[in-house]
């Protein structure tokens, strides 16, 4: 039977000489996240005895880390955050737009991040609610759920916002739903013809 790939399996694989090869480099959080990680349902942290009531079957059960970056222990309470995070969606479609800092604004942001960063949300959010109010566009006021990521597939430092917004908002007038239509060109802008100019 085989077992799927877990962060745990990397890190006790490739830790220890991630830990040599990074020595100074990684933060004692750093290194107890890893820790917490490596050793999380194994014989390290102890364990406990599960048995059956009705057929007398029992098997030893390891204890948990209960770090909050363990995806094992957090997998419950992620799966209960999105379902609650889904009851919150409205009825519409969604799309999902990404901001990135060109590399040379990137460097800079790596030494200043606490300027750089807001000066991304606040001109990403900017933009976002000034084409959709745009008549030309979709002509209502948007709701959006922005998160920053500071690094890229590859782990290497790469800032850029993930949004989410509904597919339509608010009329100007407040009581009416304007419901964007979805265009068959991702590179386009959303809530205008697409020229087809990319394709």
């Amino acid at each position: 039977m085989s077992t799927s790939l877990e962060v745990a399996h990397v890190f006790r694989a490739a830790g220890p000489a991630y830990r040599t090869a990074h020595a100074g480099q990684l933060s004692l959080h750093q290194l107890k996240v890893m820790s917490a990680i490596e050793h999380c349902r194994t014989a390290a942290l102890g364990g406990h005895v599960e048995a059956c009531t009705d057929c007398g079957h029992w098997r030893i059960a390891y204890n948990s880390c209960r770090n909050r970056h363990c995806p094992k222990c957090q997998g419950v309470a992620a799966r209960n955050w999105l379902a609650a995070r889904e009851a919150d969606l409205l009825p519409v479609g969604y799309f999902h737009v990404v901001f990135t800092l060109a590399a040379e604004i990137a460097a800079i942001a790596f030494h200043n991040k606490a300027l750089i960063y807001d000066l991304l949300f606040k001109s990403a959010s900017e933009t976002m609610l000034t084409i959709a109010a745009d008549p030309k566009h979709l002509g209502a006021r948007i709701g959006i759920t922005a998160v920053l990521h500071t690094w890229g597939s590859a782990l290497t430092h790469h800032p850029h916002i993930h949004m989410i917004v509904p597919g339509g908002g608010i009329a100007p007038d407040g009581e009416r739903w304007v419901p964007a239509a979805r265009r068959s060109c991702y590179r386009c802008a959303y809530w205008a013809p697409c020229s087809g100019a990319y394709s």
